[in-house]
């Protein structure tokens, strides 16, 4: 006696139709975790930029910058609808630095020799629709690492074309990187509110 194994045709297509059916159920949730997982990154890049900012302005006693930018060229337009951040030394207010120019000089040199930055992120491959709204273009750190003058200083990222934010019930995690007046710089999460430690 000979056993054949195998599957019939039928058990492959029930098997498929199984699969496609698993494949339609998880696609939006894995859309929508893509989303939020590119969203985090820009907040955690803004982040990761204003605590540089602050570091800098303590470990050199002296004012330093943070600034949102919409161009990465030796313009660098400000913008406080941009991902892209430069860190440069308070020279003046209205020294923002050339974007596309290497620095001549090693960064502790960067307060005397153009084009007066410390550090610079240009933002890419963002999701479309992401949306960065700050409360300005800019903020400064002094030696105490406090923002000057005081005050604080807000991001925001969302994206509306992707849906509501989940405080409004839809399926995205709407961020903020907020600077206190104090000088604390953190990421909180618009769903929840303080006193929740990831509230804003």
């Amino acid at each position: 006696l000979c056993l054949q194994r195998g599957f019939t045709l039928i058990e492959l297509m029930v098997t498929l139709s199984i699969l496609a059916f698993l494949l339609l159920m998880g696609g939006p949730s894995f859309s929508e975790w893509m989303q939020n997982s590119k969203l985090r990154s820009t907040a955690e890049s803004i982040l990761a930029g204003l605590q540089l900012a602050k570091s800098e302005a303590v470990s050199r006693n002296t004012l330093v910058r943070f600034q949102l930018t919409s161009t990465m060229d030796d313009s660098c337009v400000l913008s406080a609808t941009s991902a892209n951040w430069i860190v440069n030394p308070d020279v003046a207010a209205t020294v923002v630095g050339k974007c596309a120019t290497l620095p001549a000089a090693p960064d502790e040199l960067a307060t005397s020799a153009a084009p007066f930055i410390i550090q610079k992120h240009e933002a890419t491959n963002l999701p479309v629709g992401l949306t960065i709204a700050a409360g300005a273009t800019s903020v400064v750190f002094n030696g105490l690492g406090r923002p000057t003058p005081a005050g604080g200083f807000v991001v925001n990222v969302t994206n509306p074309t992707a849906g509501l934010c989940a405080i409004d019930g839809g399926p995205v995690t709407c961020l903020s990187v907020v600077v206190s007046a104090a000088g604390q710089v953190r990421m909180c999460n618009t769903r929840f509110l303080l006193p929740d430690p990831q509230g804003c």
